[in-house]
């Protein structure tokens, strides 16, 4: 059974900086499938934030693009989302995707408040 688990999420000052993971268990490699992040703000849809591929490429939201960055490490089963430059609309919580199926994590809340 596949679990995902998000970790990294905190509060923090507009301009700061954090840095999401995921790691995946019960699946046999990451690298073989498209990873996402997503973030979901209170009364707002669920959006896509970045996705790398099974190739590696990666893309991103026009809101983060420049200020985001997704990576994976393949020996961990893990991506990660480092987030820079933070901005009060960034504040939402965050979830980690595998595939393009049902297999969501549980998120991690992200505020960016002074």
């Amino acid at each position: 059974q596949v679990r995902l688990v998000e970790s990294g999420g905190g509060l923090v000052q507009p301009g700061g900086s954090l840095r999401l993971s995921c790691v995946a268990s019960g699946f046999s490699a990451i690298r073989n499938v498209i990873m996402s992040w997503y973030r979901q703000a209170p009364g707002k849809e669920r959006e896509l934030v970045a996705r790398i591929t099974y190739g590696g490429s990666t893309n991103y939201a026009d809101s983060v693009k420049g200020r985001f960055t997704m990576s994976r490490d393949n020996a961990k089963n893990t991506v990660y989302l480092q987030m820079n430059s933070l901005k009060p609309e960034d504040t939402a919580m965050y979830y980690c995707r595998l595939g393009l199926g049902a297999d969501w994590g549980q998120g991690t809340q992200v505020t960016v408040s002074s």
